[in-house]
Formats: C-alpha cells, sequence, structure tokens
C-alpha cells in the first residue's frame, strides 16, 4: 500500500497536468492494484515505465551518441522514455526524430519542468554556485537558482554583481516558498510559479542588486560510465583506446590523452608490467569505480592485462603541479589559490566522509580543467604499488615529503595522514610548485620532522593560512583537523564577515 500512496502522490505533483492526463486516473488506479500483486523490485520498475510513459522529457544539451546502442540529440528534442531501469542510462525515443536508444538521464528533465529552466542549476552549493558565475566572460547580471542548502524546499537566487569596491563578486537571495505553493524574496511581491519570480526580476531589479540579464552558462554534466554497456562491466578491450598525445611520463608509467571507441575522449594512465598486481587492482577499482564527487576525477574502465590501464575522464590543463609551475597558474593571486585548495578539500571531504585513504595526496595527483576547476587523481593506488624502492617507504621514489611521519615510519596510513599531506599541498599552492623542504633531502626531512621541526611560512603568504598548515602538521595525527573543517575554513577565507544571504524584506 506504501508504494500505491507514492506514486499517487507523484501523480499529483505532475507539473501543467492536462486535463487528459486527469481522465486517466481510474486506468493508473486499476493498474497500481493489479501491480502491487508482484515483487516489491518489479513493482518499483512497472510504476516508473508508467509514470515515464505519461511524462514528456527534454533534452537540456546536445549529445553526441558513443555507441551503437545510444542516441544522438540536440537540445530541446522531446522524449518519450521507454525504460529507466538502468538507472544513469534511459531507454527512449525522440518524440523530434524518431530515432530509439540510450540517452543520459542527466541530460533530460520533464518537459515544463523547473529542471528543464535553463536558470536552474538543482542541488549546487553556494561557493561551487559564486565559482561557476565568476567564470570569464559572463556579465553583469547574470545569474542561476539552486536549491537551498539550509531551508528544506527554499531555493536560493544567485546574482553576478559589480561595484568599485569588491569588483566582480556574486549576491545571493533566499527564495522562501509559501504554505499555498507560491514563491517569494520579499513578502511585497509573491509568485505562483519559479518562473513567474524569475520573469518579474528579469524585466526589473526591484530592489536585487540588479536586474537577471542571462542564465549563467550551465556544463555539460558528467556521465559516470562510458556507456551503458560498460556502467557495470567495465573491463573493455585494450583495442578499443586510441592513444593520441602523451601528457606526461612518471616513475610507474606514463599518461596519455586518448579516444574510446574512436568517440569518446578520454585520459588513459598505462603502467609499467610489475608495478602492480592485476588482481589487486581490479578489487581496489571496484571501490574507486563507485566514488562519484565531482571534485574526483571518475574512473571509467580498466584493462586489467598487464600493461595495465586506468581511463578516467580527461581534464584539459593537466597536473596541478604543472600549472602551478609552467602554465597560467604561474599568474594566480591567493583568492584563486584558496578557492582552488578549497576544491581538493571538497574531495577530500567526500573521501573522508566514505571511509577512504587517499594515501599520496600532493599537487601532482591533482587535475586542473577549465575555469580553474580541481580534481583529486589516483586516490587509493599507492597502497598497491609492488616496486621495492617505493613500498620501502625510505626508498628515493617514495614522496617523503609529503608524507605524514607515523604513515612514513611505520606504515600507519589514515585520512589524518592525508591531512598532513594537504598541509603539504597548500604550500605548493602558495610558492607555484616549489618542492617543499627546499635544500633537504629525504633522510632530512625525515629526521627533522620527527625533532618537531615544520616549514616556515612562505613569502606572501598570510599567517592565518600558515596556522592552517600547522594544523595540519600536528605530531598528534587525532589533533589535526577534518576535511569537512578544512573546506568549511577555505571556502569562507575571504567571506567569514560578510553575511552569506542579503536581507529580502529590505528590498
Amino acid at each position: 500500500m506504501t508504494i500505491h500512496l507514492i506514486v499517487v502522490k507523484t501523480f499529483h505533483s505532475q507539473p501543467n497536468m492536462s486535463t487528459s492526463w486527469l481522465h486517466q486516473r481510474k486506468t493508473i488506479a486499476s493498474y497500481l492494484l493489479s501491480v502491487l500483486q508482484l515483487s516489491v523490485r518489479r513493482q518499483l520498475n512497472m510504476i516508473l515505465r508508467f509514470i515515464f510513459s505519461f511524462t514528456l522529457f527534454v533534452a537540456l544539451y546536445d549529445y553526441e551518441a558513443r555507441t551503437e546502442d545510444d542516441l544522438s540529440f540536440r537540445k530541446g528534442e522531446r522524449f518519450q522514455i521507454i525504460n529507466s531501469t538502468e538507472g544513469d542510462w534511459w531507454d527512449a525515443r525522440s518524440l523530434t526524430t524518431g530515432g530509439s536508444g540510450y540517452i543520459p538521464s542527466n541530460y533530460v528533465a520533464p518537459v515544463d519542468s523547473i529542471q528543464a529552466e535553463d536558470w536552474y542549476f538543482g542541488k549546487l552549493g553556494r561557493k561551487d554556485a559564486e565559482r561557476q558565475l565568476l567564470s570569464t566572460g559572463n556579465p553583469r547580471g547574470t545569474y542561476l537558482i539552486r536549491e537551498s542548502e539550509t531551508t528544506k524546499g527554499a531555493f536560493s537566487l544567485s546574482i553576478r554583481d559589480w561595484d568599485d569596491v569588491k569588483g566582480d563578486h556574486v549576491k545571493h537571495y533566499k527564495i522562501r516558498k509559501l504554505d499555498s505553493g507560491g514563491y517569494y524574496i520579499t513578502t511585497r511581491a509573491q509568485f505562483d510559479t519559479l518562473q513567474q519570480l524569475v520573469q518579474h526580476y528579469s524585466d526589473r531589479a526591484a530592489g536585487l542588486c540588479c536586474r537577471l540579464v542571462v542564465p549563467c552558462h550551465k556544463g555539460m554534466p558528467r556521465l559516470a560510465d562510458l556507456s551503458v554497456k560498460t556502467k557495470d562491466v567495465w573491463e573493455i578491450p585494450r583495442e578499443s583506446l586510441q592513444l593520441i598525445k602523451r601528457l606526461g611520463n612518471g616513475q610507474f608509467g606514463e599518461v596519455w590523452m586518448g579516444t574510446w571507441n574512436g568517440t569518446t575522449k578520454v585520459a588513459v594512465k598505462t603502467l609499467k608490467p610489475g608495478t602492480m598486481s592485476p588482481e589487486s587492482f581490479l578489487e581496489e577499482a571496484q571501490i574507486m569505480k563507485k566514488l562519484r564527487h565531482d571534485k574526483l576525477v571518475q574512473l571509467y574502465a580498466v584493462v586489467s592485462e598487464e600493461p595495465i590501464y586506468i581511463v578516467t575522464e580527461y581534464m584539459g590543463k593537466g597536473s596541478l603541479l604543472d600549472f602551478l609551475k609552467d602554465g597560467e597558474g604561474r599568474v594566480l593571486k591567493l583568492p584563486n589559490l584558496v578557492d582552488m585548495a578549497a576544491q581538493v578539500a571538497a574531495g577530500m571531504a567526500y573521501i573522508e566522509r566514505m571511509n577512504y585513504i587517499h594515501r599520496d595526496l600532493r599537487s601532482a595527483n591533482i587535475l586542473v580543467g577549465d575555469n580553474l576547476v580541481c580534481k583529486i587523481a589516483d586516490f587509493g593506488l599507492a597502497r598497491l604499488i609492488e616496486d621495492n624502492e617505493y613500498t620501502a617507504r625510505q626508498g628515493a621514489k617514495f614522496p617523503i615529503k609529503w608524507t605524514a611521519p607515523e604513515a612514513a615510519l611505520y606504515g600507519k596510513f589514515t585520512i589524518k595522514s592525508d591531512v598532513w599531506s594537504f598541509g603539504i599541498l597548500l604550500t605548493e599552492l602558495v610558492t607555484k610548485g616549489r618542492v617543499p623542504y627546499p635544500g633537504m633531502n629525504n633522510r632530512e626531512v625525515l629526521e627533522q620532522v620527527e625533532r618537531g621541526y615544520r616549514m616556515p611560512c612562505p613569502q606572501d603568504c598570510p599567517s592565518s593560512l600558515h596556522e592552517l598548515m600547522l594544523q595540519c602538521w600536528k605530531k598528534d595525527a587525532e589533533e589535526r583537523p577534518t576535511f569537512e573543517y578544512l573546506q568549511a575554513f577555505l571556502e569562507d577565507y575571504f567571506t567569514a564577515t560578510e553575511p552569506q544571504y542579503q536581507p529580502g524584506d529590505n528590498l
């Protein structure tokens, strides 16, 4: 009976229900009664299929098919969903072209829903909203609406603004929901729908910092899989990969820009034979594949026979280390560097929540994309390396200068040893990629750190940021901060004294 109630509630909540839809209630009720006699899983699958047969979806982006099983489409095309049981991939029929095939579910939304609006960004945090709005090319008045992080059922309107004192910055306004179902920023101007609210403030500022000019550009959503076929079986043939351009060469292999199936740009890490056991790697990869966060490089697929290939999403700006030393990062100012640190902390806070450990956190293992987006790579792989010069921990290949003393001396790797490494990464950021502990070799670093030595404050680094580094380097691992704390500290580093939201009732 619970499923019956859930589905009936879903039907009642469908946006802009037509008269014909309402006339089908009896059909729906009788269908539900027959479905309730089946197993729970079959019930849910059949109910979802039934709902989607009455709900049209619209494409939010263009998509080029990657395999013969999926369907190319253009933004604005409408679809009927045939089967939604494959999770991230739905079997659909285009009402525009008549074609059928699998489509990525995060590329579409129900017709006439707020999810289909260009300005709606869903579950987007305040800091990520600011990053997107402050991207190059967005004019004053660029805006987006997102779910409120603090108030259930409410929304936030975020607008790019400019003034002589702050320059480009973002203002946030809370959109509250009326008991009757309407919306308002100020009680003096209430609207039945979010669309009406947006239209009102697009015509006039009406007390906001400026009128709404243009929705923020919405980048293509990341896909968690290469295709519907690799969703569960993600061991792929080596011949499906084409290695096009070598991006880097490390101790244990190379990194290439390549394509999968001749259609999809990917990064491919090739490991030297003997680097790690294929069996151990596959076991770890099963865990890595389940880690999904927008600040983690997504693992797509593997070739587990030696030489092992690791296939991930492609990040166009390369490693953070190279970016800081030789790329665009050389001219970045402190606010950008702190924001990049906050992004890494956000990804590590997710790893912390998932009870996972990175083991090799440093700028060489952070990748950079457009608009200074940073993502964590190579999480968990360090544990699998079998090279003697690495496993000895004090060997030449082991990253002593980034490693907490309890991990380097006794092999005690925890999320708190990752926090130590994050403190070292902070020094890499503010010094634009300088090697930690300049003038000291690995043995000297280990000895000095054990005696209590900590790196002094780097040149032009604020004392408050150096103090954060020192907290990361506490001898007692349990006294080091959490990544959740580090993320919050860095995200609010320049805004701690300002209100997060503008007062709506003063409009």
